[in-house]
């Protein structure tokens, strides 16, 4: 099988990679086309890939383009992680967002909508594309906005693109280790929005689990969620949320701790990459080693304002594994490939999931995926004040959906002001113009 990965260059595909060198079955993936706008971030990556692949026997074959054509034809999947604008656009989003008092992150608020804007006009192209030239493929897509991005190019490629994250695996993993479970073999009941998702249950041989954690004043501290949110309000939610809702939940003090920082996230992200591309272009470089000491640093700041914001200090070493969103990845080829079926947390279109939202409405929710690919479960309804958030912000998703097919500049603004985290329609009205000034990719709002 071929696997195609858009955004070959960028860093985090040599986890995409690893997963895949540890699977030997019948049916495997055996090719592996990089595609990435930029040559040096695909020679730098494909060095990484060469030194983890040595000394397997069966490594999947990688070869480098630049020629979206020649990526695309006989891919059985696609694999986007595309970032428009790269990370000085991340950059400029936050950096704007936090001028006028607002929230910047690059999925969350006033950035989410300014990567969206700029990002869901490419994705649909790309989305094209694959239906011209690999029709028969599967696309897992895992640019950001996830959610956002998945149902665009839902709109052109229906049920054959499927959306992935791992933060609601990581936050499953983290609750069931504490309650002594294996992950592997919990019920995980997990529902939302991409970053907008609240875990509701944990069930073990039949029973939930969760209301034993939260009566756990001890346990509920032990782990990154319980820390960040307190279990008081933990309590209150009778939930553990995404750590995204953080942003939500407290927002005056991540906005805070934002503005505070010495640099951003994605001004930090931006630094720290351009570092590792320039390490890499020293030929005798060992590109591994570079790689996995870039990516530990990365893993051990991730979300650090916000921990800074609720004081609970630096990352615990068994927080720091994520979800691994490369063996979600794997596990969803192997289930479609193979017909092995498997229970996974996808962003898939809604049908008749969550009645609050229509049938064509991307969410995520545990799936059953299989050889006819990713099925939502039945789960039960949202208490009002989810329902209240998730259609709020599903509401502005289709805003920038509507904005980015029409160029409209007033639909843009609508977007920005109808978001629970942007609290005036005048700030709004900035934000565009900030947006348009910086990033030539959104010249397209014109009237």
């Amino acid at each position: 099988m071929k696997l195609t990965i858009l955004g070959g260059g960028g860093f985090r595909v040599p986890l995409v990679y690893g997963a895949l060198l540890g699977d030997h079955a019948e049916g495997r993936v055996t090719r592996v086309t990089l595609f990435d706008l930029d040559e040096g971030r695909l020679s730098a990556i494909a060095r990484v890939l060469a030194e983890q692949g040595a000394g397997v026997p069966d490594a999947p074959v990688v070869t480098a383009t630049t020629d979206l054509d020649e990526a695309l034809r006989g891919a059985d999947f696609v694999f986007s992680a595309i970032r428009v604008g790269g990370l000085d656009g991340r950059a400029a989003d936050e950096r704007i967002a936090l001028a006028e008092g607002v929230l910047g992150q690059e999925t969350v608020g006033a950035g989410g909508i300014a990567y969206g804007l700029r990002t869901v006009p490419v994705a649909v192209r790309i989305a094209r594309w694959i239906a011209e030239l690999a029709p028969d493929a599967w696309v897992i897509n895992f640019t950001n906005p996830a959610g956002l991005v998945t149902e665009a190019m839902s709109r052109i490629l229906g049920d054959r693109v499927i959306g992935i994250c791992d933060s609601p695996v990581g936050l499953g993993r983290r609750v069931a280790r504490i309650l002594g479970a294996d992950p592997d073999e919990a019920w995980i009941d997990y529902v939302g929005l991409n970053h907008l998702g609240w875990l509701r249950g944990l069930r073990i041989d039949g029973r939930d689990e969760l209301p034993r954690l939260l009566a756990d004043e001890e346990a509920l501290n032990s782990f990154e969620e319980g820390r960040l949110f307190g279990p008081e309000w933990l309590r209150s939610l009778g939930a553990i949320p995404n750590e995204y809702l953080h942003y939500f939940y407290f927002n005056r003090e991540a906005v805070q701790a934002y503005r505070s920082a010495e640099r951003t996230r994605g001004a930090y992200l931006r630094d720290q990459q351009a570092g590792f591309y320039q390490e890499m272009g020293t030929p005798d470089t060992p590109a591994l080693a570079a790689w996995q000491r870039t990516l530990a640093d990365r893993e051990a700041t991730y979300m650090a304002a916000n921990r800074e914001a609720a004081g609970i200090g630096e990352r615990d070493e068994e927080d720091l594994e994520s979800g691994g969103y490369e063996k979600v990845a794997l596990a969803l080829m192997r289930a479609v490939a193979r017909d092995e079926r498997a229970t996974l947390i996808l962003n898939v279109r809604n049908g008749t999931t969550l009645a609050a939202l229509d049938a064509d409405a991307v969410i995520e929710v545990p799936c059953l995926v299989d050889a006819n690919g990713a099925h939502p479960l039945s789960v039960s309804p949202l208490p009002y004040h989810a329902v209240g958030l998730v259609t709020a912000v599903k509401a502005v998703e289709r805003e920038v959906l509507a904005a980015a097919e029409s160029g409209s500049r007033a639909t843009a603004v609508k977007a920005f002001a109808l978001h629970p985290l942007v609290d005036s329609v005048t700030v709004a009205r900035r934000l565009v113009e900030g947006y348009t000034a910086e990033h030539a990719g959104l010249s397209y709002l014109r009237h």
